[in-house]
Parts: structure tokens; C-alpha cells; sequence
């Protein structure tokens, strides 16, 4: 499982997945995190640069050049969710605060 979360500069979740400054991908099964690589996509600043189409095509493209397959964030406008949903990358609310244990908790599930 590849899995994106945004992360706040203390590790924890970050609060919105469109307007992340950090996104981590991780790669990870049976609960274990086996890799852990952050990206300072700086979505924060970008969001309101340009269109939502223009937004979200960024947010695709850094998907589908890591091979993402689920998507943990607290917050993502529906938008963002169809836009999802189209690629079939599947998406999730936390269960624990620390971003590393979240990833750990969702393929702990799944």
C-alpha cells in the first residue's frame, strides 16, 4: 500500500489535505511503515493561486508520480474527494494524531 498524508511540522496529521505544505508518501502493509519520504509540495501557498482545476491537476500529478494508492487526511473538500474517487485511490480520516502511527493504524486495517 502507498500511502499520502499531509504532516505538520511536528509530525502529527496535518489539518487539510488541499492546502498541506508537507505531504508524506509511505509505503506500508500488515501496520508496519517499511518506507517514510516527505515532500514540500507547498499546497498552502498554491491553493488559492490559481483555479481548482489548475489545483487539483497539481495534486494528481504528485499522486500519480508516487503511485498512491490511499490518501489519510482529516479535511478535503468534495472536490478533491470525486477527484479521488475517479482515480479509485482510496481515502481515510485518521484513527491516531501522529502521522506515522495513522499510516501504521490504516494498513493495520486494511
Amino acid at each position: 500500500m502507498i500511502v499520502a498524508i499531509p504532516v505538520s511540522p511536528d509530525g502529527q496529521v496535518g489539518h487539510a489535505w488541499g492546502k498541506a505544505a508537507v505531504v508524506a508518501v509511505a509505503h506500508a502493509s500488515g501496520g508496519q511503515v517499511t518506507s517514510w519520504t516527505e515532500h514540500e509540495v507547498r499546497w498552502d501557498l498554491s491553493h488559492d493561486a490559481a483555479g481548482h482545476g489548475e489545483h487539483h491537476a497539481r495534486v494528481v500529478r504528485f499522486l500519480r508520480e508516487h503511485e498512491v494508492t490511499h490518501v489519510v487526511a482529516d479535511h478535503m473538500g468534495e472536490g478533491m474527494v470525486r477527484t479521488l474517487a475517479q482515480l479509485h485511490i482510496q481515502v481515510s480520516r485518521p484513527e491516531q494524531l501522529d502521522a506515522r502511527a495513522a499510516v501504521a493504524a490504516l494498513t493495520q486495517a486494511g
